[in-house]
């Protein structure tokens, strides 16, 4: 099954899942409510192709999650910033970064001291 087919579904769950349900959505979404508002700054600090990162940013202004704003006129350059609808996902991302923090602590390497 595609994610799109889950648009119909009967389940809220899946239906939410089928906009915001792959990674780079979600991280645009943890940015957005991060401060973070244009193109490059997804691009850096999600590690998501160009492309990739355009059709998410285009899907989540069509569902009305984020809305374009110009900023630069040559070339023509974009914020995108969280509608209202888009910032009420914030409990369920503060829930995922909450669940990671608990259950999954970031792993830092040892650094071996002077040997004696």
């Amino acid at each position: 099954m595609k994610w799109r087919e889950l648009e119909d579904d009967w389940c809220p769950v899946a239906r939410t899942l089928s906009l915001v349900g792959d990674r780079w959505t979600l991280l645009i979404l943890r940015d957005c409510l991060l401060g973070r508002a244009r193109f490059d700054e997804f691009a850096q600090s999600t590690g998501a192709t160009r492309h990739i990162l355009a059709a998410r940013l285009k899907r989540l202004v069509s569902a009305g999650l984020l809305e374009r704003n110009l900023y630069q006129d040559r070339p023509k350059r974009y914020e995108y910033v969280l509608t209202d609808r888009g910032r009420e996902l914030a409990p369920a991302l503060e829930t995922f970064r909450d669940w990671g923090r608990t259950h999954l602590p970031v792993r830092r390497s040892v650094q071996a001291g002077p040997k004696e």
